[in-house]
């Protein structure tokens, strides 16, 4: 999910037609991600929903995403290897900490709000659709930003998995289906951090904070 939007190069200040648009959008894309994040998270503990809690793991990768991206902007390129740094262990921290949680609700887990999960999850649905919108409007030739298109899918996915969860929950009156989703989830979570970390562990290593495609994953 957000794991696989920061292998590619953000482009550079001088190949940027329009700098001061391309900004703003990074600030309301960031923004919207933020507090896509801080209504999941309420909403899936208010909910008891594990699976609108891994969701909003990917909102807030996608959120230091767009500040790393504005960081570059800034010719602060050493930030965005140390940001990916931190959104790694974030992730992982995240990840672990919803598995854990998940193990935790087969025993003593009550069976979480339907409703809940699937309003929240529409709206996170539109939330990411927009902002990919906004984007796609603006690639102007930039190849760099074909890979929203990918981030977007996955960011989809997601979603799209909650909903389904809702309906499983409401289906079957179980929290299986959310417990499920949950841990698929925080997998991803799990193995995205990973791949982040040793990509930007290798980039300080560099010295020079690029982020180059022919390094090895």
């Amino acid at each position: 999910m957000s794991a696989h939007c920061s292998n590619h190069d953000t482009p550079q200040p001088e190949q940027i037609a329009h700098l001061g648009r391309y900004r703003r959008i990074l600030w309301i894309a960031l923004l919207v991600n933020a507090a896509m994040f801080l209504v999941e998270i309420v909403a899936g503990w208010r909910a008891g929903s594990l699976a609108l809690l891994a969701d909003a793991i990917d909102f807030a990768g996608d959120a230091l995403n767009y500040a790393v991206s504005l960081a570059v902007l800034a010719s602060a390129l050493a930030w965005r290897a140390r940001a990916a740094i931190l959104k790694a262990v974030s992730m992982m921290g995240f990840g672990l900490y919803v598995l854990g949680s998940a193990l935790w609700a087969v025993w003593n887990g009550a069976v979480p709000d339907a409703t809940t999960m699937g309003v929240i999850g529409v709206l996170a649905l539109v939330s990411n659709v927009a902002v990919a919108g906004m984007l796609y409007a603006f690639r102007e030739g930039d190849a760099n930003m074909c890979s929203v298109w990918l981030c977007s899918r996955n960011d989809a996915i997601g979603n799209v998995a909650v909903m389904l969860a809702a309906l499983g929950v409401l289906g079957t009156g179980s929290a299986w289906p959310d417990l499920i989703v949950a841990s698929l989830m925080a997998a991803l979570a799990l193995h995205g951090g990973w791949q982040v970390l040793r990509q930007a562990r290798g980039e300080l290593g560099t010295g020079d904070g690029h982020d180059h495609h022919g390094h090895a994953h």
